[in-house]
């Protein structure tokens, strides 16, 4: 690149990354204040509080990314313009495609950031979170719970233990689970004990009983000699029962088996999950382009660009709003999936050829542009 386009470049790069630090920062905090009884009522430290809210950032990312590239390209260009570098550059003889080629840049990167995030890091950081917070329970039920005290896990569930054995087993175990709406499940045993089998989490409870019922239903009772609980299943909800779609690796998603019933009650989100990992990196695209389309024109200052930036948020919004959309429309049905490509694409072709709309002028009609005795 030259020594314009390398600044040009530098500046709309320190626009995204500010814009994309600030704006996870702002969400990430506010995700964060949610997890706050990591500390209060789990008595966990600092470090592992920052670890499990900290997961939540690849996610975040993946969708602010893209609107935190449309929003440095709109601020660089503006920035240059106003300063009348746009200009300069152009009577110079910088070409439009020579002002894209820093922003091309720029948005390839991002893609590829993105793409790399949406396909490898998001799965991985999900699945993380989801051990963190095994581990806190299993902390929580070793450690912090006291002998006699009544503790609430989660909401609508409540653990409680009479007392503790030499070994650290849990003597009189008492559980009430009563999460799912009509649903009440109460666990008894003689003593329970928390362990790793297969590298999970469980606690196994020793001679006793669980007894169910639904909302409406005669009371079910069920006796036992030695039964596992995986802890896993006493986290948020969020994070409970079989991995979700956002918790498994590309690779999964691509050969999910069909055969499993999780898989099948829910084929769509798995469908879904999966090909939104391949359109978010064009979104990406799609976000920049827009903003080079809008203000990639050099104007003078006393020609404002107020219409031109409303135009362009309104394209962007526009857009995501659709996207999401057809991702809604992707988990009823694989019809919706050529859409859901075909949206980001398109968009960006169409900013594509607004950008360049005088150049493709001559192309379209040239014969207008010859003299009158040439025709």
């Amino acid at each position: 690149m030259t020594l314009i386009e390398r600044y040009i470049f530098r500046v709309a790069g320190m626009a995204f990354l500010a814009t994309l630090g600030a704006l996870t920062a702002v969400i990430w905090l506010q995700q964060a204040l949610h997890d706050l009884d990591l500390i209060t009522s789990k008595s966990q430290s600092i470090f592992k509080f920052l670890t499990i809210t900290g997961m939540w950032i690849p996610s975040l990312v993946m969708v602010i990314a893209p609107i935190a590239l449309f929003i440095a390209v709109l601020f660089s260009l503006n920035k240059l313009n106003s300063d009348s570098e746009l200009v300069v550059t152009a009577a110079s003889g910088l070409s439009p495609l020579g002002l894209l080629r820093p922003y091309a840049l720029l948005i390839v990167l991002v893609s590829g950031f993105c793409a790399l995030v949406s396909l490898w890091i998001m799965p991985a950081s999900f699945v993380l979170m989801r051990d963190a917070w095994v581990e806190v329970r299993s902390d929580f039920l070793t450690k912090i719970v006291r002998p006699g005290q009544f503790s609430s896990l989660d909401s609508g569930l409540v653990f409680h233990y009479r007392d503790r054995g030499p070994g650290g087993e849990l003597l009189g175990v008492f559980m009430l689970d009563r999460r799912e709406t009509g649903q009440l499940s109460v666990y008894l045993a003689e003593n329970g004990i928390v362990t790793k089998i297969d590298g999970k989490s469980f606690i196994v409870l020793q001679t006793g009983t669980i007894q169910k019922q639904d909302k409406g239903a005669i009371p079910a009772m069920v006796t036992f000699d030695s039964y596992a609980l995986d802890l896993s299943n006493f986290g948020p909800k969020t994070l409970m029962g079989p991995l979700k779609p956002r918790e498994r690796s590309t690779p999964e998603l691509l050969n999910y088996d069909v055969s499993d019933p999780y898989t099948r009650e829910n084929e769509g989100r798995f469908r879904a999950d999966l090909h939104e990992r391949f359109v978010s990196p064009l979104y990406a695209m799609a976000m920049g382009m827009i903003g080079f389309a809008a203000l990639g024109a050099p104007r003078t200052t006393r020609q404002t660009r107020g219409l031109a930036l409303a135009a362009a948020t309104v394209a962007a919004v526009g857009l995501r709003v659709a996207g999401f959309g057809l991702a809604g429309a992707v988990v009823r049905g694989p019809q919706a999936v050529p859409f859901a490509y075909a949206l980001p694409i398109a968009a960006m072709v169409a900013a594509a050829l607004y950008a360049f709309r005088y150049a493709l002028i001559p192309l379209i009609r040239p014969s207008r542009l010859l003299p009158a005795e040439a025709r």
